[in-house]
């Protein structure tokens, strides 16, 4: 299998939908049924500020694999996604992380410049048997490319040594803590806030 990475517009998610909910619940090993309670949320994502997306597809091998047609990179199966957006006040995960900084004693200028011009990562999955591949720097590298923002926040759940490749990825692109063992509202999870200065 040749693989290839291309944008995707709204409607491209909300077509590809399915596919791609399936690949973040094998890629978090969540219990199926996962993505229908998720699948509302992505749709509404696409309609923030500054959305983009990203995704990693799989076509057939042949003798002339460098290249694919547009029908067989529209038609083949998702193996990766990542989207994210322009941060904003008025979203939920951005008054988590502000409540976060302040219980951590951040200054209010460290907060000010921290959320005035970042960008969500807000998804990056590699389904499990694409894992290991360079996908995921692939991906992130393609989403953050030309933005705007001075910065990119993302959160990933905690991990014992920071042993996984999720957390080895964010390492590699150099970014750094913001806040570390925090408990989103509604998620016994401990989570990280990760950032770094763009451009990547």
């Amino acid at each position: 299998m040749a693989t290839f990475l291309i944008d995707l517009s709204p409607a491209d998610m909300e077509r590809r939908l399915t596919d791609a909910l399936g690949v973040y619940v094998d890629a978090m090993r969540y219990p199926r049924g996962t993505e229908d309670q998720r699948a509302s949320m992505w749709l509404e994502h696409t309609r923030r500020d500054g959305w983009k997306a990203v995704a990693a597809v799989e076509v057939a091998d042949r003798p002339d694999a460098a290249t694919a047609t547009a029908a067989e990179l529209t038609a083949a199966p998702i193996v990766g996604v990542a989207y994210g957006y322009c941060g904003a006040p008025d979203q939920w995960w951005q008054q988590q992380v502000v409540a976060g900084l302040h219980r951590v004693g951040t200054d209010g200028v460290r907060i000010a410049e921290l959320m005035t011009s970042y960008f969500e990562l807000t998804e990056l999955h590699i389904h499990p048997r694409t894992q290991g591949r360079g996908l995921g720097e692939a991906l992130t590298r393609r989403l953050l490319a030309g933005r705007g923002e001075s910065h990119v926040l993302l959160s990933t759940p905690e991990i014992n040594g920071e042993s996984n490749r999720a957390w080895r990825l964010y390492r590699r692109l150099g970014f750094t803590d913001v806040i570390r063992g925090y408990h989103f509202a509604g998620d016994p999870r401990p989570f990280a806030i990760l950032g770094r200065s763009l451009p990547l």
